[in-house]
C-alpha cells in the first residue's frame, strides 16, 4: 500500500504534503495524506490525488534506489527540511540541577537561562523548553 511505502521510504505524512507542494505546486496538509491512506476522502478527491501521489512514490523510489538518477532534489526526506530534532535526553544530575533551579525561581530571566546553559553545557533553547514543560507540571 501507498502508506507501507511511505513509511519504508521514511517519509512521514507532513513530509510528502510538503514534497507534493514543492514538486508539482500542490500543497497537501499531513491530514490529507492521512484520510488517503485511511480512505477517508470523497471519490472525486481519492480520484484527483491517487496518481499525484502515486507520481511522487515513484519519484521517491527511484531517488532512494539510484540517487543519480534523481529527477527532483525535492524527494529526500533531508532535502523536505521537516524533520525533527531528536528526543533530548537530560542526564540524572543535569535534571537535579534543573530542578533545583527551578525551585529557586521558576521564571528566571534570559539572561538566567543562559548562565544556566553554559553551566550545565546545554543549549540555552533545550534549557528554555525544560522551564516550560517544567512549569507546566
Amino acid at each position: 500500500t501507498f502508506k507501507q511505502r511511505r513509511i519504508k521510504l521514511g517519509f512521514t505524512q507532513g513530509d510528502v504534503g510538503l514534497a507534493m507542494g514543492k514538486l508539482y505546486g500542490n500543497d497537501f496538509s499531513q491530514t490529507t495524506i492521512s484520510r488517503f491512506e485511511a480512505l477517508n476522502l470523497s471519490f472525486k478527491n481519492m480520484c484527483k490525488l491517487k496518481p499525484l501521489l502515486q507520481r511522487w512514490l515513484e519519484d521517491a523510489d527511484a531517488s532512494m534506489n539510484n540517487p543519480a538518477a534523481l529527477t527532483n532534489a525535492h524527494t529526500t526526506p533531508e532535502s523536505i527540511g521537516r524533520r525533527r530534532k531528536k528526543r533530548t535526553s537530560i542526564e540524572t544530575t543535569v535534571r537535579l540541577a534543573l530542578e533545583k533551579a527551578f525551585l529557586q525561581d521558576p521564571k528566571p530571566t534570559s539572561e538566567q537561562i543562559s548562565i544556566l546553559a553554559e553551566t550545565l553545557t546545554m543549549e540555552k533553547e533545550v534549557v528554555r523548553v525544560w522551564f516550560c514543560n517544567r512549569r507546566k507540571k
